[in-house]
């Protein structure tokens, strides 16, 4: 931090960070989000900016940063038609970053700022990703951490795509890296294994995830299986694959249950068990049937929304502070030692 403060230090690197940070109905943790934030980045010796994409919040966060663009150099706020999901709002921002690395916050301040340096430090010594790996997740229940350190390594399974377990939208990305995200034009959008297609150099730090420090969660139990569905089927064609086994696997079933059938009535005289064994079937192979059509459902249903050719999301409006980007903290103090020696 002393260094930091010396006004002998050499020029500052001219290199452009952007921090993006999808917003939903987060204005209670705004404040605290500016507090700790700024700090940080203004400790760093690199021009800095902090790109706000408001995802359709309904209390009033847009309002709150549009307040503080008038005074904080260094925003901007992309404010979205409506809610269009966090996969869009996180694309809305990389579209809008200006640079040369691009680091994806939440506004709930549960992925800690302060580690902002360390990233920046591994992207400075060559790395084009810097991945954030969870060390632990506190202030979640013992489900949902189960449920994600399964969910992960079944995507990984069924996934020629290697998504690194544990990891979130916590990152920072080179330009090249942000490049390559954006020339994927999908619309049905599962940013990890976006992130993770795309390979580069990448680096792995570990941290501990810290509980909300105000306001809720927005990810409730259906939505987050929605988003698990959403990752194993843009990743990977193994539920198609799952569906004919157990097609594959009940149609033998069923034949050797008919010819057991046969041979009791030949071999030994006994009648057909009826209805019991007739139920039975039918409502299992009805199951099979109706699980093995929903699984082609959802890869029909990417695939015409896909063929609409519809943006991910639509901008109402973008603002920025009249400013521009902030500056290095080393040139702030630079030009205040310059105006006191004038």
């Amino acid at each position: 931090m002393n260094k930091s403060l010396d006004f002998h230090v050499g020029p500052p690197d001219d290199r452009l960070i952007s921090l993006v940070v999808p917003v939903y109905n987060e204005r209670a943790m705004l404040p605290l989000f500016f507090d700790r934030v700024l700090p940080v980045l203004a400790a760093v010796n690199l021009r800095h900016e902090i790109v706000f994409v408001d995802d359709g919040s309904e209390d009033g966060s847009a309002g709150y940063v549009r307040n503080e663009i008038k005074r904080t150099p260094g925003l901007r706020l992309v404010k979205l038609s409506r809610n269009f999901g966090k996969e869009a709002a996180v694309t809305a921002g990389l579209e809008h970053a200006r640079g040369d690395a691009v680091i994806v916050l939440d506004a709930d301040l549960q992925d800690p700022p302060e580690q902002i340096p360390a990233m920046i430090e591994s992207w400075q010594s060559g790395a084009d990703v810097v991945l954030m790996q969870r060390r632990s997740r506190a202030g979640e229940t013992v489900f949902k951490r189960w449920s994600a350190h399964l969910f992960y390594r079944l995507l990984n399974r069924t996934s020629r795509t290697d998504i690194p377990v544990d990891t979130g939208d916590f990152r920072l990305m080179s330009r090249k890296a942000v490049d390559a995200i954006l020339t994927l034009n999908e619309r049905n959008r599962y940013m990890k294994g976006l992130f993770a297609w795309i390979g580069l150099p990448t680096r792995v730090i570990q941290y501990d995830r810290e509980p909300r420090a105000a306001g809720e969660t927005k990810w409730d139990y259906p939505g987050l299986v929605g988003l698990a569905l959403e990752g194993l089927t843009s990743f990977s064609v193994s539920p198609l694959r799952w569906a004919t086994a157990i097609g594959l696997f009940a149609a033998s079933v069923g034949a050797l249950f008919g010819l057991w059938i046969v041979i009791k009535a030949m071999m030994l005289g006994d009648a057909t068990s009826g209805y019991p064994s007739l139920v039975a079937i039918i409502s299992f192979l009805g199951g099979i049937q109706l699980l093995s059509i929903g699984i082609v459902g959802e890869y029909v249903g990417k695939t015409y929304l896909e063929t609409k050719q519809r943006p991910v999301y639509l901008a109402e409006e973008v603002l920025e502070s009249p400013v521009g980007v902030s500056q290095p903290l080393t040139t702030r103090l630079a030009e205040a030692r310059h105006v006191k020696a004038i």
